[in-house]
């Protein structure tokens, strides 16, 4: 009897793999025949920016470039808010069928460090396809300030602390962040202006509303030309290719500084690895196009693409970056 009772328990193991194995296969199979017929309709690009900028651009050149080779419309949709919050939840609840690509950039690994509580995970919500494209940011003074150098302005805000102000594109976007790093490595107290978009913050600069702005150098460039608005460095730990006559900030008063703006494509977690590796074949292909580099160079970027795996591993970082800066900054939220 006992025997028997084995046999049957082992009978009934056996079929219970047997139908692990079916089901597996199953799923296996419609997940295969999903990324054959992958895309059988259009996609949306989501962009958490308002339309204008230098990502906004980006991504609706490399949208169009992608939909030649996908053979589908790429439907650019624009959803700022929140520092890049209101498109990462809309990502975050999408089907993970790869019909929902979504334009991440600094301001998305910035979001856990300037709110605790997000309705997300962006670890684990999302699946990173490729990194893009980088550019510096700059530090652009109005031309009415007393300062012909980085360590001129430290110098001016050290002497008038929340005195001076620095605008950006908005709370946790490039621009912020590029400032709060460098009121922690200058040790300066400045405050923090936001507005709704790049170009805002260029004109608020302009017109002399704000002190200073950490923005775009090439987008500001007819500006500096013109004798309105003063470049004292870019961001970046090198002097920049395409602006080889400006200093950087940290080898010119601002040791240790750097910041590069980045942006790349990401995809809802659980999107099946074959369409991930075909969305980020065909976006290396596209930003590799000499009309995409050529486009990127006029905005100050220039292309760098990494695998799926690398750029998990560099957002998770990034991450860990921000929310050390948030604290020492003490920005953080609840």
């Amino acid at each position: 009897m006992k025997d028997e009772v084995k046999g049957k328990h082992g009978f009934a193991l056996s079929r219970f793999f047997y139908f692990c194995l079916l089901t597996s296969a199953f799923c296996l199979g419609v997940a295969g025949a999903h990324a054959q017929s992958y895309p059988a309709k259009p996609l949306r690009l989501i962009v958490p920016l308002a339309p204008g900028g230098g990502n906004d651009s980006t991504a609706r050149l490399v949208g169009a470039r992608l939909a030649e080779s996908l053979g589908q419309p790429v439907i650019v949709e624009n959803r700022p808010g929140a520092g890049s919050v209101v498109a990462s939840e809309i990502v975050a609840r999408a089907p993970a069928d790869g019909y929902t690509l979504y334009l991440v950039s600094t301001s998305f690994t910035a979001a856990p460090a300037l709110v605790r509580k997000l309705p997300f995970d962006p670890s684990s919500d999302f699946s990173p396809v490729t990194r893009l494209a980088v550019v510096p940011g700059a530090l652009i003074v109005h031309a009415s300030v007393p300062v012909r150098s980085v360590k001129d302005y430290i110098a001016l805000a050290r002497a008038r602390p929340r005195e001076i102000t620095f605008g950006s594109a908005g709370v946790g976007s490039g621009s912020h962040l590029g400032g709060e790093l460098f009121r922690i490595h200058a040790r300066v107290d400045l405050v923090h202006v936001p507005y709704k978009g790049s170009a805002i913050v260029t004109t608020a600069l302009l017109s002399g509303e704000v002190t200073s702005a950490f923005t775009n150098p090439i987008s500001s460039l007819p500006h500096v030309k013109a004798g309105r608005i003063r470049n004292l460095g870019v961001t970046s730990a090198q002097r920049w290719p395409l602006l080889p006559d400006y200093p950087t900030l940290a080898e010119a008063g601002a040791p240790g500084y750097e910041l590069l703006i980045w942006n790349g494509i990401s995809v809802r977690a659980g999107t099946p690895p074959a369409i991930v590796d075909r969305l980020h074949r065909d976006l290396v292909n596209a930003v590799g196009r000499p009309d995409v580099v050529t486009h990127l160079a006029a905005d100050g970027s220039r292309p760098m693409t990494q695998s799926p795996a690398e750029f998990d591993a560099f957002i998770r970082n990034e991450i860990a970056r921000w929310i050390r800066v948030a604290e020492t900054a003490g920005s953080r939220s609840n």
